[in-house]
């Protein structure tokens, strides 16, 4: 038994360190040569999945893609629910972008609760911000590295403005990013490509 629990152990570890930090987050402006990392992945990019971005708050002032995995075992969720995770200088290095496994190997994410969960945790890219928005806003280099993955995604996978959510809009009684998030910042610099 105590062999089973170490091995499980072990693999629970492997899967919540699997994914990368994202090293170069471009401006939507610069230009890149050749493809972003975050389009460098383990499984093909699986554009007919993708269709909305839902962000999110941690709720709590520290977090790294370990300690978020082990919250999402203890909640029933096959580890770390969120595609991509944005630091906050607490765990993760402040506005540090991780690359989740689910997002390296395109699979649907664990992020949404509610009614609308089975949709969007199929068809929306998840990302979280460390922090808790309820009592503190997001740091600057949070927000700024939050906008360009959105445009960045939004870009890539033809995603519109208005299928850009926050959770709060999505679940009932949910204050998820935050009263404090900066809902207007980020409505202002979303792209409205054709599909």
């Amino acid at each position: 038994m105590c062999l089973a629990i170490g091995l499980l152990s072990l693999d629970t570890k492997s899967m919540s360190t699997r994914g990368f930090p994202l090293t170069k987050l471009a401006d939507i402006d610069d230009v890149l040569e050749g493809r972003d990392s975050i389009f460098d992945l383990q499984a093909p990019l699986d554009r007919d999945r993708w269709t909305g971005i839902v962000i999110h708050h941690l709720g709590r002032p520290f977090g790294t893609p370990e300690s978020i995995h082990r919250q999402h075992l203890g909640y029933g969720y096959q580890g770390l629910g969120y595609h991509f995770v944005i630091g906050n200088g607490n765990g993760l290095a402040d506005g540090e972008v991780h690359v989740g496994y689910r997002w390296d190997d395109q699979l649907p994410g664990a992020h949404v609760v509610g009614d609308a969960g089975t949709q969007h945790n199929a068809h929306s890219i998840g990302i979280c911000l460390i922090g808790n928005g309820d009592r503190h806003p997001f740091t600057t280099r949070q927000m700024t590295h939050l906008v360009r993955l959105v445009q960045r995604l939004q870009q890539e996978l033809g995603i519109p403005a208005q299928d850009i959510h926050l959770h709060s809009d999505l679940a009932e009684g949910i204050q998820n990013p935050g009263r404090f998030f900066a809902s207007g910042q980020l409505q202002e610099q979303l792209l409205d490509p054709a599909r």
